[in-house]
């Protein structure tokens, strides 16, 4: 069916919680930007109702394929985002959750299996506890054959982001990872506006710099499932993605903090 103000199909109803295995039960919901992701999807969404996630929304930024139908038969939420780009699929889910039932925590993840659902325990264990309000997956593991699951190129540009952000912000990252979650209230008032693939930069720089309590878990990652990565899997796909990270580097660097983050 489709809500007043968006673009969105709903299954039927579920209450979004972790599932039993975590005590108090934090609301939750995974929020997957799509592009393509037809092949790929069902096992991710499944993945994450296995793991105790009742509500899943899936962005479909502009696809050509059958993404959202494949999302919607999988038991997701699904919302449609035609302009593409990263962020802005993560920014019109952002805002379906907000106008529908806020979740408590927000969980970021991409929907190319790359990601582990049976890992968001580990993120989600720090914010359960008050630990955190922001928790980062910091990424591990082999593909096929006994490779990084992430290409040099892409290993060697996260690293100099890392490093930029340390000499420009005084960070102490580790990793820029996808997987992530985050207490709603606090995302909400981060203000993030980017709208492509500055977007998970731009989240760690401005939790560092509103004094946001974070954490960094490790996670396994994985070769993707099906078909090729929209940035990593190519050289000029991540020399495109580095060059809107320096520039985020440079715009958060000269932003003056404006809206203290909210914490629990």
């Amino acid at each position: 069916m489709l809500t007043p103000e968006f673009d969105a199909r709903v299954p039927a109803d579920g209450s979004p919680d972790l599932g039993p295995s975590s005590k108090p039960t934090l609301n939750v919901c995974a929020l997957i930007p799509a592009l393509n992701e037809e092949d790929a999807l069902p096992g991710a969404v499944s993945g994450l109702m296995r793991a105790g996630v009742k509500r899943v929304v899936v962005v479909d930024n502009g696809s050509t394929d059958d993404t959202a139908n494949v999302a919607l038969a999988s038991g997701a939420e699904v919302v449609t985002e035609p302009k593409r780009g990263y962020g802005a699929a993560c920014l019109a889910g952002i805002a379906y959750l907000a106008a529908t039932q806020p979740p408590e925590v927000v969980v970021f993840m991409d929907g190319d299996q790359s990601d582990d659902p049976s890992a968001i325990g580990r993120l989600l264990e720090p914010i359960r506890t008050g630990r955190a309000d922001f928790v980062v997956g910091v990424r591990g593991g082999v593909g096929s054959e006994g490779r990084n699951a992430i290409p040099a190129h892409a290993r060697l540009g996260n690293a100099l982001i890392i490093s930029a952000a340390r000499l420009l912000h005084g960070t102490r990252f580790r990793d820029l990872g996808p997987f992530r979650a985050i207490r709603f209230d606090v995302l909400r008032s981060l203000q993030m506006d980017d709208r492509d693939w500055g977007w998970t930069l731009q989240m760690q720089l401005r939790a560092y710099h509103h004094g946001v309590a974070t954490e960094e878990v490790a996670v396994p990652h994985r070769e993707r499932a099906e078909g090729r990565s929209k940035v990593s899997g190519t050289i000029s796909g991540s020399l495109r993605a580095g060059v809107k990270m320096v520039f985020t580097l440079v715009r958060e660097r000269i932003r003056p903090t404006r809206v203290p983050a909210i914490t629990s």
